[in-house]
């Protein structure tokens, strides 16, 4: 197994939200990392420390700190101390300070004197830097290189990149390379590498959680349009599903938010929103002479979530399956329409967000422990190569390969309605992001919003009420 370093950034914040501090696990790192050291230096021998500004930097303060007293060992921080860049190693930077140990700051490239150590301690670059390395890391990395010594990198060596493996530039050779909680893709395959547990739960990988929501921040320069058009593909026997499900696309971030449904019901989901784009087809409910028009509305769009308020009407059902057999883009599939997809012959990438209800009638399992539920989505998403959003009081997302597990929301979203809004939510996610993420992230949304409505109103809530609380919920505590 490997983990990205968006997600384990993501896990990190989880582990936090889990009361796992940043503090422990950065603890945790540096004991590991000084292990690794001692490993290949004598008593006495001469440890050199180079130091980003980053939390590898931290993580190579709090190595040294342990080393103290077996090693001679001595630290080179790259830049200002003011600008290291979270708290937590400014801490540690401070603690080497007040032990009295060897640190001095490195502000010109042409300053850097490594001396002529046993062992150097790559702390330069961590995870989450890509492309070439700027000064002074550059010069530090080629120092390090250089250098007759033992080299051991935090993490990954620095310049490579975590996820590829590649090298933009310049890297370190490192000798031995100590990761955390889990290997790095662009380590795999090679046997210097020694995979450190630093005490991250095994729930801050399972459960969604504020972590999942990093992925969400927006470019400045960004466009209209480039957080996604959402058509929803609603209505009939039922108005407000559509057009709740829509506006809760809008609130979780999708630019635009069009609402395909009958003529008879138009004016009635317009009537709900100003913000939606109502564009209507003749009758009263979905009928297979309507799929080509709504094939070539969808072409145009990002994401479909077809479903919400439809209606189980044989011809109905037809349509649905005639649109999925002809679509070749994203769709989150919900309500009344998740009945076609055991059978449908389609190349559309699936989402589908049933209640156990739901995912009985479409032949998946239905059993009370939602671990054993797990493991059974999961073999049920791949035998139909579809993404499961199953709904309980723990949703399960999986699609196979990836299962996850959601614990927020509560009681009081057993209302009608709330199934429409997270379909609306994860019709917003999956116009950006890969399936389980986006499955994942909305069913943390919608049950954080719904937990958000009872704490301030008590229980008896609409799913209108959740409209407003999804922005907060989708940017985290």
């Amino acid at each position: 197994m490997t983990i990205t370093a968006a997600r384990m950034a993501a896990v990190d914040r989880n582990a936090a939200a889990l009361d796992v501090s940043t503090k422990q696990l950065m603890e945790s790192s540096g004991h590991a990392l000084a292990r690794a050291v001692r490993d290949v230096a004598a008593p006495g021998d001469s440890v050199t420390v180079l130091a980003g500004r980053g939390n590898n930097g931290g993580d190579a303060f709090v190595a040294a700190r342990f080393l103290d007293g077996d090693v001679d060992v001595s630290v080179r921080l790259l830049g200002r101390p003011e600008t290291i860049t979270t708290e937590i190693a400014r801490e540690n930077w401070a603690a080497l300070q007040s032990a009295e140990i060897d640190a001095e700051r490195v502000l010109d490239s042409k300053s850097l004197a490594l001396g002529d150590p046993d062992v150097v301690l790559d702390g330069v670059l961590g995870t989450g830097v890509t492309g070439a390395p700027r000064e002074p890391e550059r010069s530090a990395i080629v120092a390090a290189n250089e250098a007759d010594a033992t080299v051991v990198s935090v993490d990954v060596p620095s310049g490579m990149d975590a996820d590829t493996g590649e090298v933009a530039d310049v890297a370190v050779e490192a000798d031995r390379v100590v990761t955390f909680h889990d290997l790095k893709p662009g380590l795999d395959g090679r046997d210097d590498v020694t995979v450190a547990d630093i005490g991250i739960p095994e729930a801050a990988e399972t459960f969604v959680g504020p972590g999942d929501l990093l992925s969400l921040e927006r470019d400045p320069q960004a466009h209209k349009g480039d957080f996604g058009r959402v058509m929803v593909i609603g209505g009939g026997p039922y108005t407000g599903a559509p057009a709740l499900c829509a506006q809760a696309a809008l609130r979780a971030g999708a630019d635009l938010a069009y609402v395909a449904c009958p003529d008879a019901i138009a004016d009635t989901v317009q009537g709900y929103a100003e913000d939606l784009i109502v564009e209507s087809y003749e009758g009263e409910r979905l009928r297979p002479r309507d799929v080509d028009v709504l094939l070539a509305a969808a072409a145009d769009r990002d994401v479909v979530v077809i479903g919400p308020g439809l209606g189980g009407a044989d011809d109905t059902l037809d349509a649905v399956r005639d649109f999925l057999a002809g679509y070749e883009g994203t769709a989150v599939v919900d309500a009344d329409a998740l009945q076609v997809v055991p059978d449908v012959d389609t190349d559309a990438t699936l989402v589908c967000t049933p209640h156990q209800g739901e995912l009985a009638t479409m032949g998946g399992p239905r059993v009370d422990d939602w671990e054993e539920r797990a493991a059974l989505v999961a073999e049920f998403a791949a035998e139909l190569d579809v993404t499961l959003l199953v709904k309980g009081a723990y949703d399960v997302i999986s699609d196979g390969d990836v299962t996850r597990a959601n614990r927020t929301g509560n009681p009081g979203m057993t209302v009608g309605g709330t199934g429409d809004v997270l379909a609306g939510i994860t019709g917003a996610m999956a116009s950006t992001r890969a399936p389980v993420q986006a499955a994942a992230i909305a069913a943390y949304a919608n049950g954080s919003a719904g937990d958000a409505v009872v704490d301030e109103r008590g229980y008896g809530l609409l799913a209108s009420d959740l409209l407003g609380e999804i922005p907060p919920a989708l940017w985290g505590e």
